[in-house]
């Protein structure tokens, strides 16, 4: 069949599909195992010496490389159409602990919402993702229990990650916990979730940070590079944080700090996103109860603390930020819905694109992952002539270049 749906998670991965959540490894610990291929991304990889055909079950079910799915009443009501999928409530916020707001990303949305729920007895931890202690230049996925512990996991990490590899940790804890993912890792948590009671008892709320795409780990060794520093002297580096949005740091062995701006560290960054990003209908968190993302429907004033857009998209998610708002852990005002789309134009250029990339992958006879009742064809129908036409053909010319007809480089 012309650009059939993968059939199992090696064909996911093949297919240069896999957006490395580690979902699947989860669901099947004893068969796959995260690991990194530097030029890439995370990969799902059978475990040398066990045997066994294709894994697709349960893993294949969850996989959000193979698809997302809103069901049947999800967008009901939703503003703008649903393009940002179900959206209750619109806030700019920001913590008001001033380590977190410093640290986050933007306002610390995030981290006030985590160690909240901590303090206030609704979780006994947060799965989320910090720097590898052993590699500045990875990530690792953590089980934090403490508000200090979350604090060190603050900050935009522009590197593989995959976080529900480690949900076995939410579901072996003694209590709920809240978990922290880019959209395809709460979609995927969610699945799971869906597929697996267990641990779907140990979810306290989900928040997923609106994501443009995840760069492999040579995406961070060549901006070090870039800036004259040694990938291999580096024992730490920063994506952006303390300011808004904040400066791309790495600091070496000896002391010495090397930083660009976060506009021109991603522009380098992006060049190397994986594949399934650039075909993504869900880059702000559909599946989440609560997803964060930057206000830049304008441009923040120099020196200026930061704020976060935060959209609620269930009841739970509701309930975790009016509980944070009124025990004095978030403080901020109502937005306009309209702020979504003025804030990440973006976003919403690429949303808009998918439909036509998709159809693309499906004419020239390679696999694509199945999108249903996202709204995609709608999207696409409100680009202009030229850009859905781009969307088709620009997709076809980078089947060519990427070689996304070969098996991905393992």
């Amino acid at each position: 069949m012309i650009g059939r749906v993968p059939r199992s998670i090696g064909e996911v991965v093949d297919a240069h599909l896999c957006s490395g959540c580690g979902t699947c490894a989860y669901l099947e610990p004893g068969r796959l195992a995260m690991v990194d291929v530097p030029s890439v991304g995370l990969r799902p990889l059978p475990i040398v010496g066990v045997t066994g055909g294709p894994v697709r079950g349960a893993a294949l079910q969850a996989c959000p490389g193979r698809g997302l799915e809103h069901r049947p009443g999800d967008l009901t009501g939703a503003p703008l159409d649903g393009e940002w999928g179900p959206v209750l409530e619109v806030y700019e916020c920001w913590a008001v602990d001033p380590e977190l707001r410093f640290r986050g990303s933007s306002g610390g949305a995030v981290g006030a919402l985590a160690a909240h729920a901590l303090a206030a007895g609704t979780a006994v931890g947060v799965l989320h993702t910090r720097a590898s202690a052993a590699d500045p230049l990875r990530n690792e996925a953590t089980l934090s229990r403490t508000r200090d512990d979350v604090l060190a996991g603050a900050g935009s990490r522009y590197a593989p990650a995959s976080p529900c590899a480690a949900l076995d940790q939410v579901e072996d804890a003694e209590g709920p916990s809240v978990v922290i993912g880019k959209p395809c890792d709460i979609a995927g948590a969610r699945s799971a979730a869906n597929l697996r009671p267990q641990l779907a008892e140990k979810v306290a709320l989900t928040i997923a940070i609106f994501c443009a795409g995840t760069p492999s780990t040579h995406a961070t060794a060549d901006v070090i590079r870039h800036l004259g520093g040694d990938p291999a002297e580096v024992v730490r580096v920063d994506y952006r944080g303390e300011g808004w949005p904040g400066l791309f740091r790495a600091r070496s062995a000896y002391g010495t700090s090397r930083s660009t701006t976060y506009a021109q560290a991603w522009g380098r960054l992006s060049r190397h996103r994986q594949w399934r990003c650039m075909i993504c209908p869900d880059h702000s968190g559909q599946f989440a109860d609560v997803s964060v993302g930057d206000p830049w429907y304008r441009q923040p004033v120099e020196g200026e603390a930061g704020r976060s857009l935060l959209l609620v998209r269930t009841e739970r998610g509701r309930a975790a930020v009016q509980a944070a708002f009124r025990d004095g852990a978030l403080e901020g005002v109502p937005l306009d819905p309209a702020r979504i789309s003025q804030s990440q134009p973006s976003l919403l250029a690429a949303q808009r694109s998918v439909w036509g990339r998709v159809l693309a992958l499906r004419l020239v006879a390679v696999r694509a992952p199945s999108y249903r009742g996202m709204r995609t064809f709608r999207a696409w129908m409100r680009l202009g002539v030229r850009e859905r036409v781009a969307s088709i053909a620009g997709t076809v010319r980078r089947v060519g270049r990427r070689r996304l007809f070969r098996a991905e480089a393992r």
